[in-house]
């Protein structure tokens, strides 16, 4: 089936060609549809079946752009994963003058958010914790709601939000329609969709193509031995790109410390640190001023990185899903994935669990071919490259090639391929530069201007 084919209008239908979007996934055959009718949907698939296109178009459909009310709200589980989704809210909608996209997520002061609700807006995505915290300041206006829709919803459920969803959806109009989109269906799903939703239609997307082509390995040693063992594992497989998954946050903290004093280039990523810490972290993760993210769960949700080379559980998860889900990050676009467990002798039957439920036997792995913890022959596993934090975004009308002519241009003096990811935000941007001259181009940045005026440059450690 072609997006054509579906009753989409000509602004959606020419971004959609604009973007390539040719082919409509199974999620989004079965569900748009239903969606452009206005009946409640209940759909299950996996993260990268294109589901947030598949309420996304409906609800962009549906906007009325005279009225700078907000008609629909999406409620995901991390202000990642909200980005990503009004970041996808935007990019489809691109054609539509005038549409209001917020972000509504804690993190991050709650002042600028009222004031932009106060000015009005058409969608809003957010946390639930932050939506119902708007709602308990009267802040957040949802008389003219038509589309409520849970992103994730099972994951929502795990982080102990189900209270907050309740409340929240017992906030809107009974009128509205309500979307719920869950990778698994345990009893509470279930019995959110009876509580809250009019005779859904159920839409199951059953993964049909191969599974992705992952080396899953296993190596065993005593507790007090993993953080050794690591290393040797990073110095033996070298990743350039690798997520190392911890079951605690004080975990995250204690590897992430050890791992950068061995010389690794690490930073870690935790669900109590502030938005802007956050942003940084995964800057330097995207544009390879890192080499290893170290993360719990949580916090690793809605994380999107392309070109993974290695998933490393560092602790093994006490459920399957998240196991699944872990590994699943690595192996994309035809390339073959590595997959690492840490296990104790006291994780075997978690292990037999895990094996169990996917099906696949875990290689075990010979912990006496590793190298030594400590880098020998100059093999480093630092990264090579720095990123500079810019005070200017978007909405400064900052682009990527004013920052890279600043660099490259005459006051600059540096060679383009010294110069490598830039990502715009909002109000700020981050540069790659490599490694060893990112001294002078600070310093070049510093001492010139960019678009003719001066910015806050800084290194992001």
């Amino acid at each position: 089936m072609n997006f054509s084919s579906l009753a989409l209008s000509s602004p959606l239908l020419q971004v959609l060609e604009e973007l390539d979007f040719q082919t409509v996934t199974p999620i989004q055959a079965q569900s748009i549809p239903v969606l452009l009718q206005g009946r409640d949907l209940v759909g299950q698939a996996k993260t990268g079946s294109g589901k947030t296109a598949a309420f996304a178009l409906p609800i962009l459909e549906r906007i009325r752009l005279q009225h700078r009310r907000l008609q629909a709200l999406v409620l995901c589980p991390t202000r990642e994963l909200c980005a990503q989704v009004a970041g996808e809210l935007r990019r489809l909608g691109r054609r539509l003058p005038g549409l209001q996209v917020l972000v509504l997520a804690g993190g991050q002061p709650v002042r600028p958010q009222v004031n932009a609700l106060e000015k009005g807006a058409h969608i809003a995505v957010g946390t639930p914790g932050r939506i119902l915290d708007l709602l308990q300041r009267e802040s957040l206006e949802t008389r003219q709601l038509a589309t409520v829709v849970l992103d994730e919803a099972d994951r929502m459920l795990d982080m102990g939000f189900r209270e907050d969803m309740e409340r929240i959806l017992g906030a809107t109009p009974p009128t509205r329609q309500t979307v719920l989109f869950s990778a698994t269906f345990p009893p509470d799903i279930e019995a959110l969709s009876r509580t809250f939703q009019k005779q859904p239609a159920r839409v199951t997307v059953v993964e049909s193509e191969a599974a992705p082509d992952i080396q899953q390995l296993c190596y065993v040693c005593e507790p007090e031995e993993k953080t050794a063992l690591l290393l040797r594992i990073l110095r033996q497989y070298q990743p350039a790109s690798a997520i190392v998954f911890c079951n605690l946050k004080a975990t995250v903290a204690e590897l992430t410390r050890a791992l950068t004093a061995a010389g690794v280039g690490a930073d870690g990523l935790q669900g109590d640190m502030e938005q802007s810490e956050r942003d940084s972290v995964m800057a330097k993760f995207r544009n390879r001023s890192i080499r290893m993210l170290i993360a719990t769960d949580v916090a690793g949700r809605g994380i999107d990185v392309e070109a993974l080379d290695a998933v490393i559980n560092f602790d093994l998860p006490s459920q399957p899903e998240s196991y699944v889900h872990r590994i699943g990050r690595t192996g994309r676009a035809g390339r073959r994935g590595l997959a690492i467990s840490i296990a104790t002798p006291r994780d075997e039957r978690k292990v037999e669990t895990l094996e169990g439920a996917t099906g696949v036997k875990l290689e075990r792995a010979s912990v006496e071919s590793l190298p030594p913890a400590e880098a020998k022959d100059g093999a480093s596993l630092e990264a090579a490259w720095e990123t500079l934090f810019i005070s200017a975004g978007r909405k400064d009308k900052m682009r990527p090639g004013d920052i890279l002519g600043a660099l490259t241009g005459e006051a600059g003096g540096l060679n383009a391929a010294d110069i490598g990811k830039i990502e715009i935000h909002d109000h700020h941007a981050y540069v790659a530069v490599s490694k060893d001259l990112v001294r002078l181009a600070l310093q070049r940045l510093r001492d010139g201007r960019i678009k003719g005026r001066k910015f806050r440059i800084e290194r992001v450690r």
